[in-house]
């Protein structure tokens, strides 16, 4: 994948996910608080603010923290392993 590609669809699912959890914080059968943190996440590879907006929601609630990172960490592995299963096809 070209890397302007993968900036767009990272931006695109960053973003789309913060304007889910929007939503969700108005409508009760959607959960917003846990799609800003996703949106958060996916941007921090992108934009400053989030990455340092993550590290204050880090240091104030650390059991979240820890949860995001082992979700990134097992994110990371379900991607490697689905480019690879791509490359081989």
């Amino acid at each position: 994948m070209k890397p302007r590609s993968k900036q767009i669809l990272v931006l695109i699912a960053g973003w789309s996910f913060i304007r889910l959890g929007i939503v969700g914080l108005i409508l009760p059968f959607l959960q917003g608080v846990l799609f800003i943190p996703l949106g958060l996440i996916i941007l921090s590879s992108q934009y400053a603010w989030a990455r340092l907006l993550l590290m204050k929601l880090r240091k104030r609630f650390p059991k979240i923290g820890r949860v995001s990172d082992e979700s990134a960490a097992r994110a990371t592995t379900l991607w490697k392993c689905f480019s690879r299963q791509r490359t081989k096809d």
